[in-house]
Parts: C-alpha cells; sequence; structure tokens
C-alpha cells in the first residue's frame, strides 16, 4: 500500500497543552542538530525500504491557481492560501498497512515549523481502477501504465 504523508504547519488547535514550540522554527531556517534529525528520519525510510519519495515544498517558490471555467482550465487569480495552511513538503512510502504508516508518521521528528501536522492520505492502487478502466489506461496511455503498474 501506498501512502502519501503531507507536512504542514501546525495551529493552536493541534498543539499539545503548554507546547510552545509548535511554531518555533517556522520564523525562519532549522537549526543544524533538528536538520539531520530530519535528514536521519528520511535515512532510515531508506534503509527500511519504505520511502519512495520525500520533498519539501518551497513556502516563497513560485506557485499558480488552475481551476474550471466554462468547462476548460483556467489560470485563478489569488488569494492563495494562508501560509499557515500551505502544505510543506511530503513523504511518498510504501508499507503494507496504514497502522505501518502512521508508524512511520510518529517517528518523524518535531520542531520544524512547516511540518508539525502529518496528514496520511493512501494513494490509488490499480486494484482501486475498475477493469475496463485499466484497459483504456493500458490502451491510451501505454507507457504510464506499464510505470504505474510495475511500481506497485
Amino acid at each position: 500500500m501506498r501512502f502519501i504523508i503531507t507536512a504542514a504547519p501546525g495551529t493552536s488547535e493541534t498543539a499539545a497543552p503548554g507546547d510552545n514550540d509548535a511554531n518555533a522554527e517556522a520564523e525562519g531556517a532549522p537549526g543544524e542538530e533538528l536538520f539531520a534529525a530530519y535528514m536521519k528520519y528520511n535515512e532510515d525510510m531508506m534503509k527500511a525500504g519504505v520511502l519512495i519519495a520525500s520533498e519539501g515544498l518551497n513556502p516563497g517558490g513560485a506557485r499558480a491557481r488552475v481551476g474550471i471555467s466554462g468547462g476548460k482550465r483556467v489560470v485563478l487569480d489569488g488569494p492563495f492560501v494562508e501560509t499557515k495552511e500551505l502544505v510543506g513538503g511530503f513523504y511518498l512510502i510504501e508499507v503494507s498497512s496504514k497502522e505501518e504508516a502512521i508508524a512511520w508518521a510518529l517517528r518523524c521528528p518535531v520542531g520544524f515549523g512547516s511540518a508539525e501536522v502529518l496528514t496520511i492520505q493512501q494513494m490509488t492502487d490499480a486494484s482501486d481502477i475498475p477493469p475496463r478502466f485499466r484497459e483504456i489506461i493500458a490502451d491510451v496511455a501505454p507507457t504510464w501504465s506499464a510505470l504505474f503498474s510495475r511500481s506497485r
């Protein structure tokens, strides 16, 4: 089973009572010790064979929103999501159960302001797609289909 674990800043509702560290690193770069802890976490997942991808998202980087108008895709003007709601990064993992995904999330270091709330979501698996749709995928997207099938 594949899961994506997204990381986002915490809020007063997500912090434990008396926990003033929830957004301690949100103001600037993390210290070297905290950064090393996150990299060790990534390394532990790699060594365990569960990490497929892990990336941070640049909060000040280029971004855009694309929606639908008149049945076609269009670029939407802001407002953009508030900084406190931005996804700070993600981990894509492959494990045997939701419980195992939760166990890995619980091991994630604490203190990086943009990664205080981890949301775990199961990815779509080939078995979730009706057989006729899998045939359509194989017909119209054979290259992608081979990658999708091989990676599961």
